[in-house]
């Protein structure tokens, strides 16, 4: 393009038009952190369980980031799951609560469930980095808005924020079927499960990014929920790396949950799921377009076709 044409386009305003929205991504673009769930070594020997474990570290360490990981406390209540769990604190990553034993609120008796939370917490408030940061497991905080509120009341009594996600996703599906693969074939082609997993991330967030800004008229500072799993031992690294060609910051999880966003506790039922999507529906912003708003029975009609 000459100087003529350069001027005469910016003079009707389409070059001006064209260019803006990239520059405005480039100035302040879509900002994501790692929060991880369970803890789940799914009964691996310990060599094993150590290098799953060493896997997602390396892939934290390599991009320079401070993850969260969300403990459910049943899956760490021996020396080796401390051990495994004492070299996240050492490197600096949040520990906050996931219950105990992994319960479904809506379908729990309040005492039970809050003695669940507490049990948790007898196990991982002396790590140097706890948090007290909680998530729901299922993301599911109440079926009615008494049940709602009576957690929230618990919660802040005992200095708890909640631990809430931006972007939702079924990662822990595509796990499930990837070690399904390889309990029958431990030398497997992982790759197909591998890209399923990253477009499948490249979508949500996408999407919730566009929630967001629906919302609320901005990009939060993400927090995308995955799991201490074989898939992330074996693709986290590959999932940081994408997020980067997509032109995302990765963050620490403490710089995001410092975020505004993380203060709202939004009116509407059933709660749970995705914070900026449950922000979208209180605000009449949008529709609930699907319930739950994630699931494996979403995934499981694509995976099928691919043979995965």
């Amino acid at each position: 393009m000459n100087r003529r044409e350069l001027t005469k386009l910016l003079g009707t305003g389409l070059l001006a038009s064209a260019i803006t929205p990239r520059i405005a991504f480039a100035s302040a673009p879509p900002q994501v952190a790692i929060t991880m769930d369970d803890f789940n070594l799914f009964g691996a020997d310990e060599p094993t369980a150590e290098k799953r474990n060493q896997a997602i570290l390396a892939a934290l360490r390599a991009h320079s980031i401070k993850g969260a990981i969300f403990v459910c406390a049943s899956n760490i209540d021996s020396p080796f799951g401390h051990r495994l769990l004492k070299q996240w604190d050492e490197e600096g990553h949040l520990i906050a609560n996931h219950t105990y034993s992994h319960r479904f609120y809506p379908g729990s008796d309040f005492r039970q469930y809050s003695a669940d939370i507490l049990r948790c917490e007898a196990l991982i408030k002396d790590y140097k980095h706890f948090v007290r940061l909680f998530r729901f497991p299922y993301l599911k905080e109440g079926k009615t808005a008494g049940q709602r509120d009576q957690m929230r009341v618990f919660l802040a009594e005992h200095g708890y924020r909640n631990g809430a996600v931006t972007i939702d996703a079924s990662d822990w599906y595509i796990d499930d079927r990837l070690r399904k693969q390889l309990a029958k074939d431990s030398k497997a082609d992982t790759s197909g499960y591998r890209d399923y997993y990253l477009g499948h991330i490249a979508d949500r967030s996408r999407f919730y990014d566009e929630v967001s800004n629906r919302a609320l008229g901005r990009s939060v500072r993400h927090t995308l929920l995955v799991h201490h799993n074989v898939l992330n031992a074996l693709c986290l690294g590959d999932l940081l790396a994408q997020y980067k060609r997509m032109g995302w910051k990765l963050i620490d999880a403490a710089h995001a949950y410092a975020d505004p966003v993380f203060k709202e506790n939004p009116d509407v039922l059933p709660a749970g799921d995705s914070l900026v999507l449950a922000l979208a529906v209180q605000n009449k912003k949008m529709d609930r377009l699907r319930w739950p708003s994630e699931d494996g029975k979403y995934e499981e009609p694509g995976m099928d076709r691919l043979g995965l």
